[in-house]
């Protein structure tokens, strides 16, 4: 799945627990006639792709939406939902992360060459 939208926010990286697991937040405000303000979580080395990233800038991020159960000590069930990010790239053009760049499509050259006795050289 994907969100985009404008960065409203960037939080630090927060380290929890013996494991040293690792989260930093960032709220996406969407870009519809209701913009919504989506807060999405980046863990463990994941965290580092936001560091190129401020305040203001359009992204498109990859996300998963993640569902736990708990039971608390009174024997009640309770559901929890979060969003994570595994990808973030810039709309503005400037800073990609999570994904290698990608070239335009008139950088590549159509192949007027092409012999007709030549379409099928595949070796096997």
């Amino acid at each position: 799945m994907e969100v985009q939208g404008k960065i409203k926010m960037i939080g630090d990286t927060q380290t929890f627990g013996n494991n040293g697991f690792r989260k930093r937040e960032v709220v996406v405000t969407t870009e519809e006639q209701y913009p919504q303000h989506i807060m999405v979580e980046f863990v463990q080395d994941k965290t580092e792709l936001l560091n190129n990233y401020q305040v203001g800038q359009n992204v498109k991020m990859g996300i998963n939406l993640r569902g736990r159960e708990w039971i608390n000590p009174q024997g009640e069930t309770k559901y929890f939902n979060s969003i994570q990010g595994w990808r973030i790239e810039s709309l503005d053009g400037s800073v990609s992360g999570g994904m290698p760049p990608v070239a335009p499509a008139q950088a590549f050259q159509p192949a007027n060459d092409l012999n007709q006795d030549d379409h099928d050289d595949l070796p096997f």
